[in-house]
């Protein structure tokens, strides 16, 4: 049980780094790579949102699976 929640782990870390090195820095997002104007306030839509749910929802299945380990060491 151990040995699968260890490579849980390394697969949930290394999604969680993709996600979040897709996420553009700033308030542009990724309107700001095709020249989207980055004084204008916009809302999070399609991929943004999505990658934005994504980081949370994998960051407590990170969360959720250390403590896991932590329980049945």
């Amino acid at each position: 049980m151990q040995t699968a929640l260890n490579i849980i782990q390394m697969v949930l870390s290394v999604v969680l780094i993709i996600v979040i090195l897709l996420q553009v820095k700033g308030g542009s997002g990724l309107g700001g790579i095709f020249g989207g104007s980055e004084s204008v306030y916009r809302t999070k839509r399609g991929v943004e949102k999505w990658l934005f749910w994504a980081t949370i929802i994998i960051s407590v299945l990170f969360v959720l699976s250390s403590i896991a380990s932590i329980v049945l060491a």
